[in-house]
C-alpha cells in the first residue's frame, strides 16, 4: 500500500518524519517529499501548505505524479467544544466559509456533498482504538474568537474542530477518486482565554497524541 501523509507546516513535518523508516528526500515538481516505510507499507509524506488553495494545489500534484492509494492529512485544528490535546478523526468535513448560491446548502462546493467522507476503514481503526471521530470545519481564516466559532456551530451544530485545509484535501480526494482521511489534535480553543497564546504555546510540548494515533492507523491499514 502507497499512503502519502499532509500536513501544513514544517513543524507539523518534522514530527511526521519521525514515523518513517529509511527516510529519503525527493522533489516532486517544486515540492518537497520524504519518502520511507512504515512496516510493509510505502509512505510518502509532504507539507501541503496552509489554506485552501495551497493544499488542494499541492494534494493534486502529488495525487497526479505518486499516485497513492490513500491520503491522509495530519495537523493541528481548533477546538469546537473539543479540550487541546484531543485527538479528532475526521467521519465528515464540510465548508464554514463557502456558500454557492441558490440550489446549495451553506457549506456545500458546487457538485460535491455537503458532508464529504472520509476511508470507512480509517474510521473503523480509529473507533477499535477509542479514538474521538467527528466533523470538522474548514475555511480561509485562523478562528480566533467565540462569535466564530457561533457563527459556525449555528450553521454546523455537529462540529468538533475547526481548520484550514481538511475539506480542501478532501475535494480533491475525491475529484481524484481517492480514499482520504483527517487525523487532527486540537492546539487552542477559540474563544475560551488567549487562544493564540495556546496555539503558540501548544509546540512547546510535543503533541505526542496525534502522531502515536496516525502511527496506529497506519499499522492497521491493509
Amino acid at each position: 500500500m502507497k499512503i502519502l501523509v499532509l500536513a501544513a507546516m514544517d513543524k507539523e513535518i518534522n514530527r511526521l518524519l519521525d514515523l518513517l523508516q529509511n527516510p529519503e528526500e525527493l522533489q516532486v515538481e517544486d515540492i518537497k517529499v520524504w519518502k520511507g516505510t512504515v512496516g510493509n507499507k510505502r509512505l510518502f509524506v509532504g507539507k501541503c501548505g496552509i489554506g485552501k488553495v495551497n493544499s488542494a494545489l499541492t494534494t493534486d500534484k502529488l495525487l497526479r505524479t505518486l499516485s497513492p492509494d490513500i491520503v491522509i492529512n495530519s495537523g493541528v485544528a481548533g477546538g469546537a467544544g473539543t479540550p487541546i490535546g484531543e485527538v479528532i478523526v475526521a467521519d465528515n468535513v464540510t465548508y464554514h466559509d463557502v456558500w454557492c448560491g441558490p440550489g446549495t446548502a451553506y457549506g456545500q462546493a458546487d457538485g460535491l456533498p455537503l458532508l464529504m467522507k472520509p476511508s470507512e476503514e480509517i474510521l473503523a481503526i480509529a473507533q477499535r482504538y477509542g479514538l474521538k471521530t467527528g466533523q470538522i470545519c474548514s475555511g480561509d481564516k485562523f478562528i480566533s474568537t467565540a462569535d466564530e466559532i457561533k457563527f459556525i456551530r449555528e450553521k454546523f451544530p455537529e462540529v468538533k474542530a475547526v481548520d484550514m485545509e481538511s475539506a480542501s484535501i478532501a475535494q480533491t480526494c475525491i475529484l481524484n477518486g481517492i480514499p482520504f482521511a483527517i487525523v487532527r489534535v486540537v492546539s487552542d480553543t477559540p474563544g475560551e482565554g488567549e487562544n493564540i497564546n495556546q496555539y503558540k504555546d501548544f509546540w512547546e510540548n510535543a503533541p505526542k497524541k496525534t502522531f502515536a494515533a496516525l502511527t496506529r492507523i497506519l499499522q492497521a491499514l491493509e
